[in-house]
């Protein structure tokens, strides 16, 4: 394996300028949940033309909405696809060859306002070794790491021994039903690598996170009768605090060492507020929506009871909100903790790629935000860990970019690793 690694560096290194091209055409490429279509077949067109076996694969809400991880997202069931493009092993059928499936997702988040871009937000402009685009880190890089550590393997004339499948699906960023139909469909491996901005750590293990909406009820009344009135937006002041008590007791209580911050591990935040009609006027009513953090290993129902109990202990403690307690909901993403064993075989396989890359091991950490990992690990029963170029820093914010050795070098190890975990020869 050791005479190989300066081999696959030096493949990759030939072909950084078509790997560059095709990361910026996806970034150029608008790829809004519910609009993946155009992006999903560059993907497609691509993985054909490296002569694998393609699948396009629609996600339905007939196949999904049964499954216990279902999440009904809000985006109508219309052309969402999902590509699948398999590698055929030499061994196929008899048993002692490893499958892979390297996952990626293709949907972005909006942009927000373009004017606080420096430049579009599709540009795919090139400054710095830095490529700026939506979707750059989070995850057009990971994506196109997966394709070209197959497009590297293929021009060194490598078999695989073991399926290798490369999956680009939607709806990750929004409850994962694009991963959920490969598992549904049958897609499966032996492990499986997802290619998310973790700056080339291994991470096998990742929070939860719930959406949740909170309807405080008040009062109203002119404000200059104020007194005579409830004020929504005081009473909420009252359960903010209380989860936020909520929050820093469970990290408090909760230890895990593959975490660098122990007071981020599974954060609640509150992210939209709605209240009032007129500033004149005393609110009756604000709705307040956010995300609840799960603790690796904390079942979901779980985190919701914990949540559930802050808010009507708070509430009882008002005499208002104790006749007219808050209503509590959870809709869109409900995303499971999810976790792989530390020592487990795909954890190893990666932890020696990156070492013979870069000659040095990697950091292995837990990740704060949930991800598709769940669903292999907890519904697919393939162990899953997050391995990718770029940060989690320059995700869904303004100007994201992604630094283009870190996606070279992503594909050096995602070529390492297939070798390793799969088996093959060279012809």
């Amino acid at each position: 394996m050791d005479t190989i690694v300066p081999k696959i560096a030096a493949a990759v290194d030939a072909l950084r300028d078509e790997l560059i091209a095709f990361l910026q055409k996806l970034v150029q490429t608008p790829s809004l949940p519910g609009q993946e279509q155009t992006a999903q077949h560059l993907v497609a067109d691509k993985l054909r033309a490296l002569g694998l076996t393609v699948d396009i694969v629609s996600s339905e809400l007939r196949d999904l909405q049964n499954h216990p991880a279902f999440c009904d997202d809000g985006v109508p069931f219309r052309d969402r696809l999902n590509v699948i493009g398999r590698w055929h092993g030499q061994a196929q059928g008899r048993g002692s060859a490893r499958s892979l499936i390297l996952n990626g997702h293709i949907d972005v988040v909006p942009t927000g306002s373009a004017s606080l871009w420096s430049e579009s937000p599709w540009s795919g402009s090139i400054r710095d070794g830095q490529l700026y685009g939506r979707g750059s880190c989070d995850m057009k890089a990971g994506v196109t790491a997966n394709i070209f550590a197959i497009r590297t393997l293929l021009s060194l004339g490598f078999r695989p021994a073991g399926d290798v499948l490369v999956e680009s699906v939607i709806g990750e960023e929004s409850g994962g039903v694009g991963t959920l139909t490969t598992i549904v469909k049958g897609y499966k491996a032996d492990a499986a690598i997802i290619t998310e901005p973790t700056r080339l750590h291994v991470c096998p293990v990742q929070s939860g996170a719930l959406t949740f909406r909170v309807k405080v009820p008040g009062r109203a009344i002119h404000a200059c009768m104020k007194p005579y009135g409830v004020s929504a937006i005081e009473k909420f002041y009252l359960l903010l605090e209380a989860v936020q008590q909520l929050e820093r007791r469970r990290h408090v209580e909760y230890k895990n060492p593959l975490y660098e911050d122990p007071n981020n591990i599974a954060p609640v935040n509150f992210g939209t507020l709605r209240s009032g009609e007129w500033p004149s006027t005393v609110p009756d009513e604000l709705i307040v929506e956010g995300r609840f953090g799960v603790m690796p290993g904390e079942s979901t129902d779980s985190a919701r009871k914990a949540m559930a109990a802050a808010l009507a202990n708070a509430a009882q403690q008002d005499s208002w909100l104790a006749e007219h307690p808050p209503l509590l909901e959870w809709f869109e993403g409900q995303f499971e903790s999810g976790q792989t064993p530390q020592d487990s075989p795909i954890v190893r396989a990666i932890a020696a790629g990156h070492e013979q890359t870069f000659a040095k091991a990697p950091i292995v950490q837990g990740v704060t935000y949930g991800s598709d990992l769940r669903l292999f690990t907890n519904h697919g029963n393939i162990p899953a860990v997050l391995y990718g170029p770029g940060s989690i820093f320059e995700a869904h914010t303004v100007n994201e970019h992604v630094d283009l050795e870190e996606v070279i070098a992503a594909t050096k190890v995602l070529a390492c690793i297939v070798i390793r975990w799969c088996g093959g020869e060279f012809v």
